[in-house]
């Protein structure tokens, strides 16, 4: 096999022996497994392997390299020829000529189940270089594993494959795992060398029984109440089961999480019910849902928890008045634009149990031709005046209903003060003591004669 030329230039006439040149190897370094192994055409200088592919092993060679010091000499290679010489070196690389074998036939591993991780490291033997896709090392699991429960990768400093379970084994379906692993190297191998059967082991895997905690099913449990359910109300019966099927434990339940503090459960067969009112307007509440979680506990050694949550959906009911706002205004005592306030209704109820709302004027407390309340929309009305009034304090009482069936009502004094407006300027300070209305007056002249 040719494995490269040397080239040597003479400044003679190329025309005269002067410059012809001939090519010879003075000496190899090292002279091992043979002094011989190239030889040099001397006319051409094409350094060619003169020994069987077998003493060009890479893996036997005690080093890789050869130094070639090559003399040019001219006059065809008389002695009376000057000479000049040069080294050549020749670096033996690597085939992929050995496969990788794993040190053992078979290896063993233990695993808790429930756990994940590596939990063995496959061992192989590969004479090639171990800088080169040649000795690099690529595992394949072949056989056992049809749940995808485990992986193996290749760790790049030792070469060594790292088996790991990446889905949690269950004691209680499977306790023995057995795969079948195969080894390869990144590059392909050369024609005449083949993979063979230490290129194949098996790993004999156990899982360990650990004591796992119950499981609630479904999670999350939903129920779907009205609020205001009489105390000691059943919501549901929960159910948890021991994934320890064959060591025979008992559940028992508890609360874990109950913000509000509504929820009692059987510690026996998990029934759980109210202890006080559910109130969907509750800050406990999120979005109409109330989140409890309980908790399962086996009676193992020590003994396993597992979590379960409940979503309560509370539906409304008509439980809350509507309010109004805001809850005091000013006037002038002049103003040709009689309009006092515009009110706005709320309501913590879900519709249909608020708007539209109903505003009057609570017609027993106020006389009728002073104020006046005009509906605007389903959720806000207009308060006016019928006529000026002197500089004052006024109690107005505003009931607003909502459409809630039965509907609810709620009666607020709307405080009006009517101020003095001079010169772009607007005194209420002294808009005078609190002026009552007639009905008011009345029941205050009959309290006082009642204490005479």
């Amino acid at each position: 096999t040719t494995v490269m030329r040397m080239t040597a230039f003479d400044a003679d006439d190329p025309a005269t022996d002067n410059a012809l040149l001939r090519y010879n190897i003075r000496q190899q370094t090292p002279d091992k497994p043979s002094p011989n192994m190239f030889y040099i055409d001397p006319e051409k200088g094409d350094i060619v392997t003169v020994v069987s592919p077998a003493l060009l092993d890479r893996e036997t060679l005690e080093n890789p390299k050869y130094e070639l010091i090559i003399e040019a000499q001219d006059m065809a290679g008389l002695d009376v020829g000057l000479t000049g010489t040069a080294t050549a070196t020749i670096m033996i690389d690597d085939k992929n000529d050995h496969s990788p074998k794993f040190t053992k036939k078979e290896f063993q591993a233990t695993v808790e189940e429930g756990a994940v991780g590596v939990i063995v490291n496959l061992t192989v033997e590969d004479k090639d270089d171990p800088t080169t896709g040649a000795w690099r090392a690529a595992y394949t699991i072949i056989n056992g594993n049809p749940g995808q429960s485990f992986e193996i990768h290749t760790n790049p400093q030792t070469n060594e494959g790292m088996l790991s379970v990446v889905k949690p084994l269950d004691y209680e379906i499977s306790a023995f795992h057995t795969l079948l692993i195969k080894v390869e190297n990144e590059d392909p191998l050369v024609p005449d060398v083949s993979y063979g059967p230490s290129s194949t082991a098996t790993v004999h895997i156990t899982v360990l029984d650990v004591n796992e905690g119950p499981v609630f099913y479904p999670d999350p449990m939903m129920v779907t109440r009205q609020e205001n359910i009489s105390v000691g109300s059943v919501l549901l019966t929960v159910n948890a089961t021991d994934p320890d099927s064959l060591q025979h434990q008992t559940i028992r339940y508890s609360v874990y999480k109950d913000p509000a503090g509504w929820l009692n459960i059987n510690p026996i067969n998990g029934t759980v019910d109210t202890t006080a009112v559910l109130d969907r307007e509750s800050p406990f509440v999120d979005n109409s849902v109330y989140t409890a979680l309980f908790l399962a506990i086996d009676s193992g050694n020590p003994p396993a928890t597992g979590t379960g949550t409940l979503l309560i959906t509370l539906e409304d009911v008509n439980d809350n008045a509507p309010f109004i706002y805001p809850t005091v205004a000013e006037v002038c005592d002049d103003a040709k634009n009689l309009s006092v306030v515009i009110l706005g209704a709320s309501d913590k109820d879900l519709h249909p149990n608020t708007d539209p709302f109903k505003f009057e004027i609570h017609k027993q407390a106020v006389p009728d031709k002073v104020w006046k309340i005009s509906k605007i929309n389903n959720t806000h009305a207009l308060v006016s005046l019928l006529q000026n009034l002197n500089k004052a304090n006024y109690n107005l009482p505003i009931m607003v209903t909502d459409s809630g069936k039965p509907p609810m009502t709620n009666i607020t004094d709307l405080r009006v003060q009517v101020c003095s407006c001079r010169n772009s300027k607007v005194d209420c300070n002294a808009a005078g003591a609190l002026r009552f209305s007639l009905p008011s007056l009345l029941l205050l002249s009959l309290f006082s004669l009642a204490c005479l």
